[in-house]
C-alpha cells in the first residue's frame, strides 16, 4: 500500500455518537495498522454535568477498546486553556483526526474549538463524525466534492488512502462554468487513476434553478454514499466556496461522515 495513515487521533468526549466515533477510529487503525491516540477534549465543566460518570470513564473505556482490538495506542488529555492552537499541537504529528460535530461543544461536552477551528489550525485532515445510533462502515462509497480550490485539492490528496481502498468514488462538481468544470473533473479522474483510484464524474451545471446542496443530495440519493470528502474553510466558511450561503445548513445537519482538509 503506497498510502496509509500510521498515526490517528480520535477526540474523546461523552457527547452523543461517542461509540460510533471510537469504533470508526478503531476500524481505521486496524485497517492501516496505525497507532491510535485517544485525546480527551472534555472541558472542566463536563465533569460536573449530567454525564459526569461517562466523562470520568473515558480513559478506561478507550484503553479497554484498544486491548480488545489489539492495536497500539495511548490516552492523552487536551489542555482546555490553550485554545485551538493548543488542541492542534496534538494533531501536528498525526495523519488523521477523528472528531465529533460542533454539537458536542455546544452541549458543553467538548472544547469549543472542536471541530471547525481544528480543521483550520491543525494542518491535518479531520474526519467529522455525525451522531450515529450504531457504528457503520466508512469509506466504501465516497463522494469527492470538487471545486478546483486549494482546499479541495488538499482534501483529495489527504484522502488518497481511503479513496484507494473504496469500492466506488464519485467526483462531484457544481459550477456555472460547465465546460471548464468538465475539463477539471477529467483531469482529476486522470490524476486519481495514476494512484490506482477508479472514479466516475457527477457534474451539475449551475443554471440558478437548483442549489449546490440539492444537487449534492441528488447525487447522494443515487448511491449508497458513506463518506464525503471536501475542502474545509473554518466555522463560518466551511463548504462556503462550494455551497455558498447554505454551507452551515449542511455542516450542522450532517447525516454521514465528512472528511475535511484545509
Amino acid at each position: 500500500m503506497t498510502h496509509a495513515y500510521k498515526d490517528i487521533v480520535v477526540l474523546l468526549s461523552a457527547a452523543d455518537g461517542a461509540t460510533a466515533r471510537l469504533e470508526a477510529a478503531v476500524t481505521l487503525a486496524q485497517r492501516f495498522e496505525a497507532r491510535l491516540t485517544g485525546l480527551d477534549v472534555s472541558p472542566g465543566r463536563a465533569f460536573n454535568g449530567p454525564r459526569a460518570e461517562e466523562v470520568a470513564g473515558l480513559q478506561a473505556r478507550f484503553e479497554s477498546r484498544l486491548r480488545g482490538a489489539d492495536i497500539v495506542g495511548r490516552y492523552l488529555v487536551a489542555d482546555g486553556r490553550a485554545g485551538a492552537a493548543g488542541l492542534a499541537q496534538h494533531a501536528h504529528h498525526a495523519d488523521l483526526v477523528v472528531a465529533p460535530t460542533a454539537e458536542a461543544a455546544a452541549a458543553g461536552l467538548a472544547l469549543p474549538d472542536v471541530p471547525e477551528e481544528l480543521v483550520v489550525a491543525s494542518g491535518v485532515p479531520v474526519l467529522i463524525m455525525p451522531v450515529m445510533a450504531e457504528p457503520k462502515p466508512i469509506g466504501q462509497n465516497i463522494i469527492l466534492a470538487w471545486n478546483a480550490s486549494r482546499e479541495a485539492t488538499r482534501a483529495m490528496h489527504d484522502a488518497l488512502p481511503l479513496l484507494a481502498a473504496a469500492h466506488e468514488v464519485v467526483v462531484f462538481a457544481f459550477d456555472d462554468r460547465a465546460t471548464m468544470m468538465r475539463g477539471e473533473v477529467e483531469r482529476v479522474l486522470d490524476h486519481l487513476g495514476r494512484h490506482g483510484v477508479r472514479a466516475e464524474p457527477f457534474t451539475w451545471p449551475d443554471t440558478g434553478e437548483i442549489t449546490a446542496i440539492d444537487a449534492l443530495f441528488a447525487c447522494l440519493s443515487e448511491r449508497e454514499t458513506d463518506l464525503i470528502v471536501a475542502g474545509g474553510y473554518g466555522r463560518s466558511r466551511m463548504f462556503e466556496h462550494l455551497f455558498g450561503g447554505a454551507s452551515e445548513t449542511l455542516v450542522d445537519n450532517l447525516s454521514m461522515p465528512v472528511f475535511m482538509s484545509h
